[in-house]
């Protein structure tokens, strides 16, 4: 090993690819430290100031946003979210799953046409889509009138407004971001093993419970953690679907910034926010790289 490291300090050439990959990631560890770093650490900064009575920030440290971040009304809300937000990606595994494993199945040809589909929703703004979503769940909305064509109603149910309404926008949104993660590991799988499971006498549930799931596991923790974070953090659905009557904590972190001009409290609570999707990460990325554990076998 010594030998090889005085190789390399006596020949500058064998420095050069790392130099080079060092200039290749250059770009994106400014636009890191630019947009990501920096304004973390100004998030940070104003979460321990205070405010004045004009709403400015004064740098003055105080612990008081953080104790006012645990109130119960504030902790009500974040588990609200949480919960939504558990909802949401329970219903894109349900939906996303049966969807991403059938697209994997199909020929190459067939297969991008299908992955293309999922991806149709990204060409269009994403406002653009939750009005769309507003049009057909309104009274005089699309899901009504074929309720009421159908005779299953007598009168307009209200869909909009509800809790019901943010599940749905939510789910809409996220559920291209269930689907390509799982597709991407259920395309990789060697279904030589699912054959193999079925010719040594397994059931179908069996093969999908012991086989295809485990394997196709890495999709799955990172459509959930694609799905979850940006699902507890949302506040336009709820907005524009929920008529703010559906209050999340992305909610209350915009109106901080924005209404309430109180950007320490805010920055507190996005701090929190930061700290819950980094447990996320880690806790999806530790699932995801878990191997099953062998079941013992019956004598």
């Amino acid at each position: 090993m010594q030998a090889i490291a005085n190789l390399e300090t006596a020949n500058p050439r064998a420095r050069a690819p790392r130099l080079t990959g060092w200039l290749l990631l250059a770009p994106m560890l400014a636009w890191l430290l630019l947009f990501v770093v920096a304004p973390m650490a100004i998030l940070l900064d104003y979460s321990f100031c205070q405010r004045d009575d004009l709403g400015r920030v004064v740098h003055h440290f105080t612990l008081e946003n953080y104790a006012r971040a645990l109130d119960p009304i504030y902790l009500n809300i974040l588990g609200r979210s949480i919960g939504y937000a558990a909802i949401t990606t329970a219903l894109c595994i349900a939906i996303g799953y049966p969807a991403a494993w059938h697209i994997a199945r199909q020929r190459p040809a067939t297969r991008n046409r299908l992955v293309m589909l999922v991806m149709i929703p990204f060409w269009t703004s994403f406002l653009i889509r939750t009005y769309a979503w507003i049009t057909i769940l309104k009274e005089q909305g699309l899901m009504n009138g074929l309720l009421q064509a159908a005779s299953l109603t007598t009168g307009p149910i209200e869909f909009l407004y509800t809790p019901a309404a943010v599940i749905i926008g939510l789910v809409y949104a996220y559920l291209p971001f269930m689907i390509l993660p799982i597709y991407g590991s259920a395309e990789k799988l060697d279904y030589a093993l699912v054959e193999a499971a079925y010719d040594l006498g397994a059931g179908p549930l069996r093969v999908f419970r012991e086989v295809i799931i485990p394997l196709t596991r890495p999709g799955i923790a990172a459509g959930t953690l694609l799905t979850f974070v940006p699902a507890i953090g949302m506040f336009a659905i709820t907005d524009l679907m929920g008529g703010a009557q559906v209050p999340l904590i992305g909610n209350v972190i915009q109106k901080q910034f924005g209404g309430a001009r109180n950007a320490p409290f805010g920055a507190a609570l996005g701090v929190i926010f930061t700290l819950l999707f980094v447990l996320a990460y880690i806790l999806a990325q530790r699932r995801g790289a878990r191997p099953p554990k062998p079941k013992p076998r019956k004598p």
